[in-house]
This record gives C-alpha cells, structure tokens and sequence, in this order.
C-alpha cells in the first residue's frame, strides 16, 4: 500500500512525515525506515503476528507494511508550474490513497499561507490544483485520440466519456464522484489515474490540548468531519508536534507517554486503522517456524488470490487451503491440536478469506 501526503505549507504536513521517518532513521529494524529523503516505509503494527511469531518460536516475524510519499511542493497554482509546479504530480499520481494534512489550530507563531486558518478552504484550494492538473491530463488524451475517433466508434465514445469527465471537473466535482454507466467507462476512469479519483483521509492536525478528547471541542475538526461526511473520506486527528516526540521513544516509553496524554493510540496507528478502511483491506496470516508474516488483501478476495499474494505458482497451482483463525489457533496451542478439535477447514477456491485467518496454501505447479 503506497500513501501520498499533501497539504498546504505550515499546516504540519513535514512535521508528521519527520516524525515517522524519525522513527526509523537509524536502523531497518525499527518500524520504519527512509528509502530516499521523501519516501519512508512503515510497519503496520499487529500483536496477532507476534503472538504467533512465540508459539512457533519462529525465526522471523514480517508485518504488513506501508508506503509513504511525502509530496511536496503543493501550493496554490501548483498546477501551472508554482513552488515545485507539476513535480509532485508525478509522485501523487502513483499511490493508492491521500493523506491531506489540514491545519485545525491557531499560533500566531506559524504563518499561514492565506493569513487565517481555515481547513475547508484549504482542502478546496488544494482539490482545485488537482482538478487543474487532471483536466490537462483529459484534454491530452482527446489531442491523442480525436484523430483516430472519426474512423473507430469504440475511440469516439471514449472521446465523448472523457468529454464528460472535464465537464464534472470543471463544475468543481472531483473525478471519484463520478458515476460510470457501464464497464467501458469504468476501464477508460481507471486508466487514467486521476489525482481527484483517489480517495482521501484528512489529517486533522491539532494542538496538544485538544488531542484528549479526539478534537471533539475543535470547531476547525467539526468543519473538516463535515467536509468528509459528504465527500465519503475518513478523518482522524492528529498532533504531528506529539507524533513527533513519540518517534523517538521505544513502545514501552510510547506506551507510557500515550497513556499519560489520555490516549489510547498514537496518530500514526489511528492512519494505519483509517488507510485500511478507506482502501477496504485486510490481512491474512501464514505462520510456522521459518516465518510468521501478514499478508494485505482486500476484503472479500478469495482464496486462490490470496496465495497469489505469496507467489503466483500459489494461484496457479492452487488445491485447497488450510484455514484456521488465528485465536483457535493460539488457545489450541498448535496447529494439529486445532485439526483435532475440528477448528481448521480445508477450502477449495471458492472460499473467501477472512480477516484474522492463517493459512497453509497447498499447490502443485
């Protein structure tokens, strides 16, 4: 999963991408580590793997991760070559999903760019930029196919698709509201990797004082909460200035810092949990004395797919899988005590995995 952070400058958009980096910058076996200066990976934390990983006294443990992309550069009039211009296009273009940091706080000591706070206004000055530069995309795809379209009718319908799609942009709708009548238009949308047609989780960045209760007292988080509700996005609030300090303490200390602050998760779990939801994910376990790994799929991918997460000579070759859930598995103690108490199925292809389940895929190629 790859994630792109944008936001407008001083809204702490650098804050929280340094502090995750932060976490990692001395060592790959600390939850994250920096691939280049904006590009950082992070684990995604899962006691089940863990717990595992002891019963099987494995030698290896492998999370699930994520892909982070810090993009910078985004301000207004990006679109037409402003700060770092169309540079981060280039980047954003790539990942699954947005994270677009908002600013939820006063301080008189942090400028902002448009001289008052105002988070829904920045979320639309950034979706215009966006929009802007998803439009240039379409009318340089009807330059390339209007040719073409007087001697091809699948091309000229096309041509009158993305026609459509400009029009929705141009009346400020982002390109993920929009409606495909059939599954021709559905392939054409997916092709062209809109910006706007990715969905978003905003980050609502708030002072300390009100992370305690979730912002729940912030009217700039009411607004933003608002503003996802009708848009279908997730929200969650952070304070990049603690995600900060917690980056540099090691889980027991993290542990103790949360608790003192009233908290039961750090803002970066809280992105973790909104980023699976949003994208409609979820994990699957293989467990045994070489490795305890998760796996990331979607909801609702069936079983062959899901060994081709591991290999694709999984999916090709695949006969059944051994299921199992993870806490059956773990209070039986082993794997063959599970089959003797009935609690492990063997599944042929039609089977959909679950959240939680541990397989053993068998195969043959």
């Amino acid at each position: 999963m790859k994630l792109g952070i944008v936001g407008l400058p001083n809204v702490g958009k650098s804050t929280l991408f340094n502090s995750l980096t932060k976490a990692g910058a001395e060592s790959a076996n600390y939850p994250f580590c920096t691939i280049d200066p904006n590009v950082g990976v992070v684990t995604v934390p899962d006691e089940r793997i863990k717990l595992l990983g002891k019963l099987y006294n494995t030698k290896k443990v492998t999370p699930a991760t994520i892909e982070f992309v810090d993009i910078a550069g985004l301000v207004k009039g990006a679109s037409k070559g402003e700060g770092l211009g169309n540079q981060f296009l280039a980047n954003i273009r790539e990942v699954d999903a947005i994270v677009h940091v908002v600013r939820c706080f006063d301080d008189p000591n942090v400028v902002h760019v448009d001289g008052t706070v105002d988070p829904v206004r920045d979320i639309e000055t950034i979706n215009l930029e966006l929009i802007f530069a998803d439009i240039e995309v379409l009318e340089r795809r009807i330059a390339k196919q209007g040719r073409a379209a007087n001697n091809d009718k699948k091309i000229a319908a096309e041509v009158e698709f993305l026609k459509k799609i400009i029009k929705h942009l141009e009346d400020g709708k982002l390109a993920i509201s929009f409606d495909c009548s059939n599954e021709d238009e559905e392939g054409w949308l997916a092709s062209y990797n809109l910006l706007t047609g990715k969905p978003v989780i905003f980050a609502a960045n708030v002072a300390e004082d009100d992370l305690a209760d979730d912002g729940a007292s912030n009217d700039y988080v009411a607004r933003v909460k608002e503003y996802a509700k009708e848009s279908g996005s997730e929200v969650f609030v952070i304070c990049a200035q603690i995600e900060q300090e917690i980056a540099e303490l090691d889980d027991d200390e993290k542990a103790m810092f949360l608790e003192d602050l009233g908290l039961k998760e750090s803002g970066l779990d809280k992105l973790i949990a909104a980023s699976y939801r949003i994208l409609n994910l979820m994990s699957f376990l293989t467990a045994g004395e070489d490795e305890c790994r998760a796996w990331t799929i979607k909801i609702g991918t069936k079983a062959p797919q899901a060994a081709g997460k591991i290999h694709t000579d999984f999916e090709r070759g695949f006969i059944k899988a051994e299921v199992v859930n993870y806490k059956n598995l773990l209070e039986c103690g082993s794997l063959a005590a599970a089959r003797e108490k009935g609690l492990v199925g063997m599944e042929g292809k039609d089977y959909v995995v679950k959240d939680g389940d541990v397989i053993l895929f068998r195969f043959n190629v």
